[in-house]
């Protein structure tokens, strides 16, 4: 009975959050809908997400460490990746004149309360994962 009213709740009270969010907005409108589709794009692709993680556990880290800790991502991809998160405020990069030049990432303060949400959204992840895993199997042999 608990879960149906909690879940009964949440439905309710992520109908006002959408209402608030795009009851002014005609959804068929693209200029008006994308803002928020584009914030998202960047932030949530496997790449910016792990190397948003992994900046959250390493405070700072150089091009080449974040390379050896993305397993499979290409120096291309990586560089950006970097720039698309600098450019919207997520990492702060410093460089430092030395010969060769020594250039770190880390989280910004709005990087940070980015992790935060991602934090959640990946504890949610690993809470559910067998039941995901458990419906896809079902689909699968339907």
């Amino acid at each position: 009975m608990e879960i149906e009213t909690i879940t009964e709740n949440q439905k309710v009270t992520s109908a006002k959050k959408l209402k608030k969010m795009f009851g002014h907005v005609d959804l068929r409108d693209a200029d008006l809908s994308c803002p928020v589709r584009d914030v998202l794009a960047v932030v949530s692709d496997k790449w910016s997400t792990l190397i948003i993680m992994y900046l959250g556990y390493y405070p700072v880290l150089r091009f080449n460490g974040l390379k050896k800790k993305v397993y499979g991502i290409s120096n291309k991809v990586l560089s950006e990746r970097l720039k698309q998160l600098v450019g919207d405020g997520y990492l702060k990069r410093t460089m430092y004149p030395e010969v060769p030049v020594r250039v770190e990432y880390e989280l910004s303060d709005f990087g940070h309360s980015y992790l935060e949400k991602l934090i959640e959204l990946t504890e949610w992840a690993q809470k559910h994962k067998d039941c995901v895993l458990g419906n896809r199997a079902k689909y699968r042999n339907t």
